[in-house]
């Protein structure tokens, strides 16, 4: 080949590029995430669960609140059921996501959805709407949210691991104040997606009624304040006039 005509370097596969975007967007909620699932690796054997059973909980749960919040019941020797109905409670929230996400994952098989449904978690979803809102017609966007899934996933199992093994080394590591990074970084997810006047009103309302009711038994005064910034933001919602001419995202490779 003569000087001065090299081959043009190929750019990066769609695919590859949704992968990398995904990872390298996720890569601060990860930071964020560690040492929240180092205190829940400590504290679920604080609590009275066996290794066994924390790592059980990360492996085939993967919802970091309602994992704490079951760690702590069992703690108090809450009954089964109310764990189970209780977690169920927290993970509500989830419902929600998958409406906000239904417009763009609606024609995906099922071999995406359920993997999909299962990784999605606060952090995944807060950096994969965006995505998906920035560049609704783009058919390699379901990779992007795969990967950040993934990255969240993996990095939740090493950082239990890790607490399970520094709790037994290191006497009231669940007492070092650690868990604070959950506070931080739900602060860091909610903030930039607040833009709207309903979802201001939906996190005044929903803090406003957890410090009012904070004194009430089994954490139920953060169900009821959940309810009620919700209930505000759907109807301010409701009172807004609606969008006109909103356009479904396109279709996309499953």
């Amino acid at each position: 080949m003569l000087p001065g005509m090299e081959k043009p370097s190929q750019p990066p596969h769609p695919r590859l590029r949704e992968i990398t975007a995904g990872l390298k967007d996720t890569i601060p909620l990860l930071l964020g995430a560690a040492p929240f699932g180092t205190v829940f690796g400590a504290v679920g054997v604080a609590s009275g669960l066996s290794s066994a059973a924390v790592m059980g909980l990360s492996l085939f749960v993967f919802a970091g609140s309602s994992q704490f919040v079951a760690a702590g019941l069992v703690a108090q020797g809450v009954s089964l059921p109310m764990i189970v109905l209780t977690t169920f409670v927290v993970n509500l929230r989830h419902a929600l996501y998958a409406t906000s996400l239904g417009p763009y994952l609606r024609k995906l098989p099922r071999r995406w959805l359920f993997p999909l449904a299962f990784w999605l978690t606060d952090e995944t979803y807060a950096v994969t709407i965006r995505h998906y809102q920035q560049d609704p017609d783009n058919p390699h966007r379901t990779w992007y949210q795969l990967a950040s899934s993934v990255s969240m996933y993996l990095n939740w199992q090493l950082w239990t691991a890790v607490g399970l093994f520094a709790g037994a080394k290191l006497a009231g590591l669940s007492d070092w104040g650690l868990d604070f990074a959950m506070v931080v970084t739900f602060i860091g997810i909610v903030v930039p997606l607040v833009r709207s006047l309903p979802m201001v009103l939906c996190a005044v309302v929903a803090g406003a009624a957890a410090v009012l009711l904070k004194g009430l038994p089994s954490n139920l005064g953060l169900l009821a304040a959940a309810l009620a910034g919700i209930a505000a933001g759907t109807i301010a919602e409701a009172l807004r006039k609606p969008a006109a001419g909103a356009t479904p995202p396109a279709g996309q490779e499953g």
